[in-house]
């Protein structure tokens, strides 16, 4: 099941990422499969799934760090990773991005610089993102004493400081209490509200319940793209676990019958030479094609 459609918005908004046929190889791994989905801008969208089904290569997709195998992704009307992209564009690793023996305000003045800023734009930005991210209390204490909550919150104001139009998040909340996780979320809505499009990967399927859509992986692939009120009345399940669940045994049916089929159609004699004859009349094309497929 997939709708790719965007809500509705202002005529001829484009999507805040369109994404279609995406496909990622490694050696003989296919680690993203004909992935194809949109998000719209001003919308929180929860991609969910287990470790290593391939959410961290969609995210690194979206951002452009990432070459794709076949297909496309385009972000806020140009080619991911374009250099139209760079200050409009926030990630946030699952991996540490700031420096633990800088303070706070340090971490943000550093990173403010490299984009560019200067003077009376860069503190203005850095005393935004402070209150953006509650982080007024902590400005001068180093990272490296924050708890792991706080931590989060620093490497978000980062991405935060050029006012991003897509924020695109891997795991930003694994290993945080709940509370945490709540104060996180809290922040994010306000984003969402003010027209920011955010892209949160997770194993955590009661978050979805914050997500606007969801997209859920298995295995490198796509099982869904859609809204979790759709999602839910597709699968008639009563939450997004049991709808992800729903539709993974639904995957795996429809994949054994696939490789029955495959196996059965390799027993059939080889049809095509007559299948492909532009000579032969299309009635007795089509008598080869249905006798093929029995």
């Amino acid at each position: 099941m997939q709708q790719t459609e965007p809500s509705p918005g202002l005529p001829g908004d484009l999507p805040a990422v369109s994404a279609y046929g995406l496909q990622v190889i490694r050696g003989s791994q296919t680690v993203l499969a004909n992935v194809t989905f949109t998000i719209p801008r001003g919308c929180i969208v929860g991609l969910l799934g287990p470790s290593g089904c391939g959410k961290t290569t969609l995210l690194r997709s979206v951002v452009g760090v990432q070459q794709a195998t076949a297909g496309h992704v385009q972000v806020l009307g140009h080619a991911a990773g374009a250099q139209q992209l760079k200050t409009r564009v926030g990630y946030v690793t699952q991996a540490p991005s700031v420096y633990a023996d800088l303070t706070v305000l340090e971490n943000l003045r550093y990173f403010a610089a490299a984009l560019g800023m200067r003077g009376w734009r860069r503190e203005d930005a850095v005393v935004r993102v402070v209150k953006e991210v509650d982080l007024a209390d902590y400005a001068d204490k180093l990272v490296a004493r924050l708890s792991g909550g706080q931590y989060s919150r620093v490497s978000l104001a980062v991405a935060l400081l050029n006012k991003p139009d897509l924020l695109v998040m891997d795991e930003p909340t694994v290993g945080l209490d709940p509370i945490v996780r709540r104060e996180l979320w809290v922040v994010f809505q306000r984003l969402a509200a003010e027209g920011t499009a955010l892209l949160i990967s997770s194993h955590v399927m009661d978050e979805a319940d914050r997500c606007d859509r969801l997209l859920l992986m298995r295995s490198g692939r796509l099982l869904a793209s859609a809204d979790r009120a759709t999602l839910l009345g597709h699968t008639r399940c009563a939450d997004v676990e049991e709808a992800f669940m729903h539709l993974v045994e639904a995957s795996v049916a429809a994949e054994a019958r696939a490789r029955q089929r495959a196996a059965a159609q390799s027993l059939l004699p080889d049809l095509s030479g007559l299948l492909d004859q532009a000579s032969a009349p299309d009635a007795e094309r089509t008598f080869f094609a249905t006798d093929a497929r029995s």
